[in-house]
């Protein structure tokens, strides 16, 4: 579908059910999969077994899912549950009447240290005809590979600085919007207080968050 080749191809289809039933979720997210979700399809498997590729150190393999869908959107949590549920990193293409998106999230182990993984923010493309999605399986190693498609799909929301790896990056992005939801509180505050020295005091630390993310 994106240009891989034929021995990636696994095209299964995987039961949505399998991602709700016999397992705690809750009813919104069974109810956006019975909703949202019309099929699943895993239709490649990008591993050094499957392709020219040196094995990764912390990625062994990168699966391809499309996810036809039944709306115009689809939940995040959906995503996030597949993701919970495959412990591999995953490259989603929704389809919806013939166009497509890609999204992909930046997963790394838990701190747990059991072979959990967590999402820490999922990145899309714009919807597209399928041959305009232009994503490649770039790099020499199944690390680079992912890093790639990471990189490619989040496009300048990603904001990376020379020589930075993807982790650097994708921990500087996830401390910009930290830093903004902190700057966005403030800013409310500040409106609604009615003590001047408290405002004072309020803003003062606002400057110091703004500082904080312009030097990010």
């Amino acid at each position: 579908m994106i240009g891989l080749p034929k021995s990636t191809e696994f095209n299964k289809r995987i039961p949505k059910q399998k991602f709700y039933e016999n397992l705690t979720v809750t009813p919104a997210l069974k109810t956006a999969f019975k909703e949202q979700v019309k099929v699943i399809y895993w239709r490649n498997k990008i591993a050094a077994t499957t392709m020219n590729l040196a094995p990764g150190t912390t990625v062994t393999e990168v699966e391809v899912f499309e996810i036809r869908l039944s709306t115009g959107s689809l939940d995040e949590a959906v995503l996030r549950q597949i993701d919970k549920e495959i412990p591999y990193h995953i490259l989603f293409l929704l389809e919806y009447e013939g166009k497509f998106q890609a999204w992909i999230g930046y997963k790394e182990a838990a701190q747990s240290g059991n072979s959990a993984f967590k999402v820490t923010a999922y990145y899309h493309t714009d919807w597209l005809a399928e041959d305009a999605l232009g994503i490649k399986a770039d790099g020499l190693n199944v690390d680079a590979v992912y890093e790639s498609l990471v990189r490619q799909i989040a496009g300048d929301k990603l904001q990376t600085t020379a020589g930075e790896s993807l982790e650097e990056t994708e921990a500087r992005a996830e401390k910009r919007k930290q830093l903004q939801k902190q700057i966005d509180a403030l800013q409310a505050k500040i409106r609604k207080e009615k003590q001047l020295n408290r405002q004072m005091e309020m803003n003062a630390e606002l400057k110091r968050r703004k500082k904080e993310m312009e030097e990010l």
